[in-house]
């Protein structure tokens, strides 16, 4: 088993969300087995609206990205969660 790059899509909960403070929120709570690649990118959608894009390396298994998202889905402000790309690295 090798590694996978995962590049996930974080939406907020709104347009009024802490998104420097949604950022720690979520660097804190990577779980073990995973690591962040680069910084996270703030992605402009409509009308002031920003989606976070963070990009993480875990382990090559099935479900390999679940307890990610397990833990991310728990943060307040967080609305959901989509996996853009996930790729061998």
């Amino acid at each position: 088993m090798g590694d996978v790059a995962a590049k996930m899509k974080i939406m907020p909960e709104s347009i009024d969300t802490d998104l420097v403070g949604l950022k720690e929120k979520l660097k804190a709570v990577i779980p073990a087995g995973a690591d962040l690649h680069g910084d996270i990118v703030e992605e402009p959608i409509a009308f002031g609206l920003k989606a976070l894009i963070v990009t993480l390396i875990v382990n090559d298994e099935e479900g390999g990205t679940e307890a990610v998202e397990e833990a991310f889905a728990k943060v307040p402000g967080v609305e959901n969660i989509q996996i853009l790309e996930l790729y061998r690295i």
